[in-house]
């Protein structure tokens, strides 16, 4: 690798000479085949990975931490400072510890403590997180979304509070409240009431606090449409979708995307997880991974969603040997992080001034294209296996937003029958 990104012999033999080289020049390659990073980008990370490699103790064995990439990148900004080749350690520093430690990581030498985790409560959480995930086997992202919020509520708990057992419902209460006053939502502060209340259900299990909190923990009132699922008319999603119909990378690239959500109902993560392996164009079948419930799902392949996935992956998806279909239009080419995919529908919905009431991210195509079924008659069992619910109680609710269907039973007048 050394050899396609060096001409001068000097410069490449201090490359080849510099600690570490093979695990440099195996980080360049899996670079630049998995991600795809352009040339110039390439040649930016083999000089820091030299830095790199020069200024951290890298002997065989020894771990390396995240303190530890920091203190050498404040020494090697200080130097370039006292050098006179920078006139900030700011980028100095930045540059070296972001380079550091993604190379580390892909080396499997960091030593990195979970992400998130409160001190002090960093145990407690990856136990609460593993009986989630292990013991009662919910899907990912349900985990995911409990363990931010428990990680939220411990923060503010962090600076007085030791220990799990010091944790009175006031302090509980409080945050709630407080979360309510920065604008949070009934329905957010409810999940991380719901959120809490599992923690501390589980907390009270495993006698790290005296029993009694979790069932003290309150939600906030919700009336009665609060709950109900909202997304835009089926006008403004056809709008949505016509406002794609450019040439533009992003524009054939969001289409297909906005299409998989408004036409099947799929989850944002559901998108995210499709591979090319997925799609089988001989049969026409396209396979979801559901992930909540554990199971594949089979659809057919429309022509639309088939015409637009193939306009983007003949002249728009980036070349490279990632399998995941979706990437990002940049180098390094990736998947499209759960932000990213956020960013493609409210971005979208905010140009047309389509006004959402809940979601505004893909979950509310998803409703959208319940209440669509909804309107053209399906049962709630055939929109239910549409949407890949497990069973018909969670597709009972689209029964609520039904208008026009509740007008007609309302209307129906009985008394002939009696």
């Amino acid at each position: 690798m050394f050899d396609a990104l060096f001409n001068y012999p000097k410069v490449l033999a201090r490359h080849l000479a510099g600690p570490a080289a093979d695990e440099r020049q195996r980080y360049l390659v899996h670079r630049a085949t998995v991600d795809g990073v352009a040339h110039a980008t390439l040649l930016r990370i083999a000089r820091e990975l030299l830095i790199v490699a020069r200024w951290i103790d890298l002997a065989p064995g020894r771990p390396v931490t995240p303190q530890d990439i920091l203190s050498a990148a404040q020494r090697w900004a200080a130097h370039q400072l006292a050098q006179g080749r920078a006139g900030d350690e700011r980028w100095s520093r930045q540059l070296f510890v972001q380079t550091a430690t993604a190379w580390l990581r892909f080396l499997g030498r960091l030593v990195e403590t979970p992400r998130d985790a409160p001190d002090g409560f960093s145990a407690d959480v990856e136990d609460f997180v593993t009986h989630l995930r292990d013991e009662r086997g919910l899907a990912p992202v349900t985990v995911q979304n409990r363990r931010w919020h428990v990680d939220c509520f411990l923060k503010t708990a962090r600076p007085s509070k030791a220990s799990i057992a010091q944790i009175t419902i006031a302090d509980i209460d409080a945050f709630l409240g407080l979360k309510g006053q920065e604008g949070w939502c009934c329905v957010s502060v409810t999940s991380s009431a719901n959120a809490l209340r599992s923690f501390f259900r589980h907390a009270e299990e495993r006698g790290w606090c005296r029993r009694g909190i979790a069932a003290a923990i309150d939600s906030p009132r919700l009336f009665k449409q609060e709950g109900l699922p909202g997304g835009p008319a089926w006008d403004d999603v056809q709008r949505l979708l016509a406002s794609t119909g450019g040439e533009d990378a992003r524009d054939i690239r969001d289409r297909a995307i906005l299409m998989l959500f408004a036409i099947y109902g799929l989850r944002s993560g559901e998108v995210r997880q499709l591979r090319l392996d997925d799609l089988d164009w001989t049969n026409e079948v396209i396979t979801v991974n559901r992930r909540k419930q554990w199971r594949t799902q089979f659809y057919p392949l429309v022509t639309s969603v088939g015409d637009a996935v193939l306009q983007y992956l003949k002249s728009v998806r980036p070349r490279c040997a990632r399998r995941e279909l979706f990437l990002t239009l940049k180098a390094p080419f990736r998947p499209l992080s759960p932000g990213g995919m956020y960013h493609v529908v409210s971005s979208r919905l905010a140009q047309l001034g389509i006004q959402v009431p809940n979601h505004r991210g893909p979950h509310c195509l998803r409703h959208s294209c319940a209440s669509r079924l909804v309107a053209t008659g399906l049962s709630l069992k055939e929109i239910g296996d549409h949407l890949g619910h497990r069973s018909a109680y969670a597709t009972r609710i689209y029964a609520k937003v039904d208008l026009t269907g509740l007008r007609e039973v309302a209307d129906f007048d009985l008394r002939g029958l009696l």
